[in-house]
């Protein structure tokens, strides 16, 4: 998994205080090392994440479901059915898809980040949340 772990290292580090998170994978693997190595560039460590799948949040009540695939997005419906959760689709780039050399890789997670970081920011402004985070 990458682009879940990704997008909870950045709430956490937007409203970590204001928030609780947790992420899923829809499989769940090992984390994926560029995307630890891009989220440290703006000072966010996720090396300590452990994936886990849907399964594990399914005794778990959440005011929102962000899915970020169209396969996440199939079981986000599920888990807001259960719990009555908010879900929003951001169909997001699997950066793992792209091939090269690493410069080419840790671009395409790059620009994962910063899509997911500056959509977050932006939905939490227009939820009326501070932001703290000013990275990226």
């Amino acid at each position: 998994g990458l682009r879940s772990p990704m997008a909870e290292g950045i709430v956490k580090f937007l409203q970590g205080h204001n928030l609780g998170v947790g992420s899923v994978g829809v499989r769940a693997g090992t984390l994926d090392q560029f995307a630890v190595s891009v989220m440290n560039e703006i000072g966010i460590d996720i090396s300590s994440h452990r994936p886990r799948t849907a399964e594990a949040l399914t005794c778990s009540s959440f005011d929102l479901v962000v899915s970020l695939s169209p396969e996440a997005q199939d079981q986000a419906v599920e888990i807001s059915q259960i719990t009555g959760s908010n879900v929003v689709f951001w169909n997001t780039f699997d950066p793992s898809l792209i091939e090269g050399n690493r410069d080419v890789r840790m671009e395409a997670y790059r620009d994962v980040r910063d899509t997911l970081f500056h959509r977050f920011k932006r939905y939490f402004v227009d939820v009326g949340l501070a932001v703290v985070g000013s990275k990226a």
